[in-house]
């Protein structure tokens, strides 16, 4: 039997993205967020839900753009971190020794260290409460060329990406290979 747990934010896992923008004087910020995901394949597009509240809310209402960084397990403390404290009191590039890189495309930085990069453009801002989803046209992707498979994409084994557990507040890394997507459930189909 199934246990009810209440009206609450837990589902597992959630991604870790840190999320690049710029602020004041240009000052580049980054954030590490949870509530974000793949919403809309044509554009390509992702969200992320921010408290009105955060530095990086703001940053991306003034620039109408973000960076998605998405970092490897190796850098899962400096992502923790850049989740921890406002940019408006503590330069994270310099106290985590990380790089901002400027993207060409966009009006936000990435963060040069993590091996996957989606650079968005604003395309729709959502008030839902608390937060605001922020819809973003992915504009370009980047990935660092050795994470990359031998079809030309980012290959999650070497990628190595951290998800979270929102309910105990947990980092963990990617677990063992199941199957191939659009595969494994073919012998059920008519």
């Amino acid at each position: 039997m199934k246990k009810s747990l209440g009206a609450k934010t837990i589902i597992l896992p959630t991604p870790v993205w840190v999320i690049g923008t710029y602020g004041n004087a240009g000052k580049p910020n980054a954030m590490t967020a949870a509530w974000s995901g793949v919403c809309c394949s044509k554009p390509p597009c992702v969200y992320v839900s921010l408290r009105e509240a955060t530095l990086t809310h703001k940053n991306i209402k003034e620039h109408q753009a973000y960076t998605i960084s998405v970092p490897s397990e190796r850098h899962i403390k400096e992502a923790d971190y850049f989740g921890l404290v406002s940019g408006e009191r503590e330069n994270k590039f310099t106290k985590t020794g990380l790089t901002p890189v400027k993207s060409n495309l966009v009006d936000a930085p990435y963060v040069d260290e993590f091996p996957l990069v989606l650079e968005c453009r604003l395309l729709k801002a959502i008030e839902l409460g608390l937060h605001t989803q922020f819809v973003g046209e992915i504009v370009d992707v980047k990935a660092d060329e050795d994470v990359l498979s031998d079809e030309g994409y980012p290959d999650i084994l070497k990628v190595k990406p951290a998800v979270y557990s929102p309910g105990t507040r947990e980092y963990h890394g990617i677990g063992k290979f199941l199957a191939k997507g659009f595969e494994i459930g073919s012998n059920l189909k008519g």
